[in-house]
């Protein structure tokens, strides 16, 4: 495509099937040094007639508006903030959509865009270096988390942090072995999985049923090595933006407050869609 020279500016350098309908893309810039905090996102983009994948339903939302001939999506960081051969993204695809089923259908040393800077509050420059933390997620909610603990949580080993990460079936549980194996070897960090679909996924002998009443149970603090309490523990919420409306609720009733621009609070959230 000869318009694509002049607009994209990166190559797919890795594809990761996590399952039919979870991919993990590593891309390469063109020009390096690409400056993020951890949690934060970019746009990626393609042009709107780039394939997409032959099993994709028709796209619900046509053209973008204002005749540009670029699809841009949002996408939060999963890499390492210091990690400068690439950057990565945790996609989930939504087969009526504009972009991801084009995402879908790229292959290494395909191109795209990706926007120059990086955007977003979802960082943990927001809570104190002294705070216990709690980061829940749903889906590729994850992605934040995941650049979170490889860019600067697993450092500071004088505070506690938990992964609560919900998803329908253990096979969707992206980055799982990788969290396990951080759980495995750093005592002041755990893994907590859950699936809400057993009775599909039979094999699975972990926690079942829906992410957001897995925070009133109150196994929950011995899983997470620490108190769910206002004072010494801050807890973030990426995902759905359903499951952060009921969680929220959960932990407001506990005493949390959301945390607002220019005002202090413990529960900081992200919302994926």
């Amino acid at each position: 495509m000869e318009t694509s020279k002049f607009i994209y500016n990166a190559t797919v350098s890795r594809c990761i099937e996590v399952t039919g309908e979870i991919r993990i893309l590593q891309v390469r810039l063109d020009q390096p040094g690409f400056k993020f905090k951890a949690g934060q996102y970019t746009m990626l983009g393609l042009l709107q007639d780039e394939p997409r994948i032959p099993e994709a339903q028709p796209e619900d939302n046509g053209a973008e508006p204002g005749g540009d001939p670029m699809i841009r999506r949002a996408y939060s960081i999963a890499s390492g903030s210091t990690q400068q051969e690439y950057l990565e993204f945790y996609v989930s695809i939504v087969s009526s959509g504009a972009l991801t089923p084009r995402l879908f259908a790229l292959q290494e040393g395909d191109r795209l865009y990706v926007a120059e800077k990086s955007k977003g509050l979802f960082t943990l420059d927001r809570v104190p270096v002294e705070s216990n933390v709690l980061l829940v997620g749903t889906g590729t909610g994850l992605a934040p988390y995941v650049s979170m603990l490889r860019s600067e949580v697993l450092a500071n080993r004088d505070r506690r942090i938990a992964v609560l990460h919900g998803a329908s079936f253990s096979w969707d549980l992206g980055y799982r072995r990788e969290l396990e194996s951080l759980s495995l070897y750093n005592d002041h960090f755990s893994y907590i999985p859950t699936i809400s679909r057993p009775h599909v996924d039979k094999d699975w002998q972990g926690f079942t049923g829906r992410l957001p009443p897995f925070l009133d149970d109150p196994t929950l603090e011995e899983l997470c090595g620490f108190a769910l309490e206002p004072g010494p523990s801050h807890v973030l919420l990426c995902g759905n933006p359903a499951m952060i409306e009921d969680a929220t609720v959960r932990l407001e009733a506990r005493g949390y407050q959301q945390k607002r621009p220019r005002e202090p609070g413990n529960l900081h959230m992200e919302k994926y869609w």
